[in-house]
């Protein structure tokens, strides 16, 4: 079992998702939107099943590094604890920073910024592809001898601390505002208003923005995602659409310079023959119009339950994955996310989405076969797939009307 703390509090953060929605049901309704949510905790799913095979490269080479070239073998104790928290979360602050002043970085990094909503659901939206380069940042930890396991529960515990500050439910905290990072601090830093742009990087301890002058306090609602929307609940597609958009502006760049400063520079950079950065524009909640589309609550509710087997399969797959072999990693791993791209893409009602569907299903059943056979339960757990899939099957024929675009 993975012993990430983000891994064991899976089910808490389902639960506080849980608590939050009741208790904004009556007062904002619209405080979850089901396609934007669903979209959230899909970008958090592919990021967790994108790990299992990612720490072999960053884990890794941090392993590496900690056996290989330490200056220091630094004993595990409370002390060590707090201060390899302390400093992780120091350079967290600077692998947040860059993501945002960086053009690559934030590639990787936006996809947490796309929702247009500020809700717990918000908190799960990880990129995919993010922890590619910012594992480099924590390698210093592993040079001054702080071992693997620390090094893992300090940045778990780091993520996990920043899950709750996702929400507009908890107002201004008094006296921690001065020091510690807050639901209103990191509302401001998911503004998408001009003043709010590039603020409050802090993970913990917004001492670090308060530091190095990237710190602004809440003084109007944001309007929260990015300026650009990315307009889709394809989770597969709102991680890729960033790299395409870099791909797009280096094609437009004539000279060999340009194209360079195109990945290094910050994000909206253009030279001056081309009018020269990108401004960021006004806006208020007044007159922003949020991406949405409209389908069919019997639609809704068919994504609803085949995207709660889908989080039910991911939970399954994240906890026993350790005794897969390889090809069931992969495989496994590869259906959950065709599973909630399809989903993603019923909601925009896109015709191949319900097509595709089909498909999903029958290969659901198929690995499921695969992956129990030999098994004392398989009859039982063929069985009881069967059925969920044929009743999957008919009442997705129904649905058949609404998908004729």
């Amino acid at each position: 079992m993975d012993l990430s703390p983000v891994i064991l509090s899976i089910p808490v953060y389902f639960i506080l998702i849980s608590f939050e929605l009741i208790y904004t049901w009556l007062k904002r309704p619209d405080y979850y939107r089901f396609s934007d949510s669903v979209t959230n905790i899909s970008c958090g799913v592919g990021d967790q099943l994108i790990g299992v095979f990612a720490k072999v490269f960053t884990i890794g080479i941090y392993q590496f590094i900690y056996e290989n070239f330490r200056f220091f073998e630094i004993e595990n104790t409370i002390f060590s604890f707090v201060v390899i928290f302390i400093l992780a979360d120091f350079l967290y602050y600077w692998s947040h920073r860059l993501s945002h002043e960086v053009n690559f970085l934030w590639a990787g990094h936006v996809v947490h910024h796309q929702s247009e909503e500020y809700n717990l659901s918000v908190a799960l939206r990880q990129s995919w592809f993010h922890k590619f380069f910012t594992f480099a940042f924590y390698l210093p930890l592993a040079f001054m001898g702080f071992d693997t396991i620390a090094f893992i529960w300090a940045n778990g515990l780091n993520l996990l601390y920043q899950f709750w500050i996702h929400t507009e439910v908890v107002g201004k905290m008094g006296f921690l505002e001065h020091f510690m990072n807050t639901p209103s601090h990191h509302r401001v830093h998911h503004g998408r208003n001009p003043e709010y742009i590039d603020r409050n990087h802090a993970g913990v301890f917004i001492i670090w923005d308060k530091l190095f002058g990237t710190f602004e306090p809440e003084k109007v609602a944001p309007v929260y995602g990015i300026t650009t929307p990315v307009n889709s609940w394809n989770p597969v597609w709102v991680n890729v659409m960033p790299w395409t958009r870099i791909s797009h502006e280096i094609k437009m760049m004539k000279s060999f310079k340009d194209k360079l400063k195109v990945i290094y520079k910050p994000p909206g950079w253009r030279p001056t023959s081309q009018g020269g950065t990108m401004k960021v524009p006004e806006v208020s909640r007044e007159n922003y119009i949020k991406f949405k589309t409209v389908a069919p609550r019997t639609i809704n509710l068919y994504i609803f339950i085949q995207y709660a087997i889908a989080i039910g399969a991911t939970a399954f797959f994240l906890f026993q994955q350790a005794t897969f072999n390889n090809e069931q990693r992969i495989l496994g791993a590869s259906l959950i996310i065709l599973s909630i791209m399809n989903l993603g893409m019923m909601l925009e009602r896109k015709r191949w989405s319900f097509i595709l569907e089909f498909f999903r299903i029958i290969f659901s059943l198929l690995f499921v076969a695969y992956t129990v056979h030999g098994l004392e339960i398989f009859k039982t757990v063929l069985l009881s797939a069967s059925g969920v899939a044929f009743f999957s099957l008919f009442w997705l024929i129904t649905l058949s009307k609404y998908f004729k675009k």
